[in-house]
């Protein structure tokens, strides 16, 4: 009779199997704690390779997308299971690890499978969105989720531009970019020390009008507007005007500047119930998605007012 004892460790799974005779089996497998996905025919698969030995882990989701992985909801969430087919496949060939072994139509001839273990399983699948306007004022002091539920359908708005403060790149709408308003000066995540250069107790980064002078900061503009406040400069011994207090001349804005902000999917799996051959495990961390459509950007002109 064999007892199954199994120890999860990052990265790591270490199966050892104790028989009545006193021998002693020992299964490892090593993988990263990252993996990849692609479309397949008729659904989604998720894998992970390696060479020395060479090994891959796979898992199939029929009638599932990789399009689907970041499908969101209004929180910036997703919580599904799924059932899938796992796989462990060993093979000859020394390395494995540049050939596309799931994502052609036409598998690589040279490939020579070894073993091919398959179980049904559970795949549970959390995605998180994480949207950030890098502009020097960390999320958490943005005020984006005032009354502590979670949910960041309440974040605070300083500009009343329909774009949250901490995925905001101008917070106070002035068409000065919160992170050229100097609002940490020495860098360490305490915005305390924010530039405030009317000394009125509201740092220019949410200030309207930043010198005190009675003009809007985004009213500031001479000749061309071009949502440039810094390019207007009356005199060079002090800088821009809407940071020289003696200069309050007024053309008013029209338009916002365009604003950007990144977004980044964290897409994580686990496996349960996977009883095959050489390995029985109730919850096996599958890892974090790499590749393509895990980060990017979104760019906006918001609405003027």
């Amino acid at each position: 009779m064999r007892k199954l004892l199994f120890v999860l460790i990052p990265s790591i799974i270490f199966c050892i199997f104790s028989c009545d005779d006193g021998d002693i089996i020992t299964f490892n497998i090593d993988f990263d704690d990252t993996f990849e996905a692609c479309n397949g025919v008729s659904g989604l698969v998720l894998y992970k390779t390696k060479d020395d030995p060479s090994e891959s882990l796979s898992v199939f989701i029929n009638g599932f997308t990789r399009d689907e992985l970041f499908e969101v909801n209004d929180n910036g969430v997703l919580n599904t299971t799924e059932l899938g087919t796992f796989y462990y496949r060993t093979y000859s060939n020394e390395r494995i690890s540049n050939i596309d072994l799931f994502c052609t139509d036409v598998p690589d001839d040279e490939i020579d499978i070894t073993m091919n273990d398959d179980s049904d399983c559970s795949v549970v699948i959390s995605t998180t969105l994480i949207e950030d306007d890098n502009d020097g004022v960390p999320t958490a002091l943005e005020n984006p989720d005032p009354n502590g539920d979670g949910i960041y359908d309440d974040a605070q708005d300083t500009d009343g531009d329909g774009l949250p403060d901490y995925k905001d790149a101008d917070d106070d709408g002035d068409n000065v970019l919160t992170k050229d308003e100097n609002p940490d000066p020495n860098e360490d995540g305490n915005v305390s020390d924010a530039q405030d250069t009317d000394g009125d107790g509201t740092p220019d980064y949410l200030d309207s009008d930043d010198d005190g002078d009675g003009a809007l900061t985004r009213d500031e503009e001479k000749g061309t507007q071009d949502q440039n406040l810094g390019n207007d400069i009356t005199n060079p011994d002090v800088g821009p005007d809407y940071l020289n207090p003696e200069v309050s001349d007024v053309l008013p804005a029209v338009k916002y500047r365009v604003h950007s902000f990144t977004q980044t999917f964290n897409v994580t799996v686990t496996i349960r119930d996977i009883e095959i051959t050489e390995l029985k495990q109730e919850s096996l961390d599958f890892g974090i998605l790499e590749g393509s459509g895990t980060s990017g950007s979104q760019t906006i002109t918001p609405e003027f007012n």
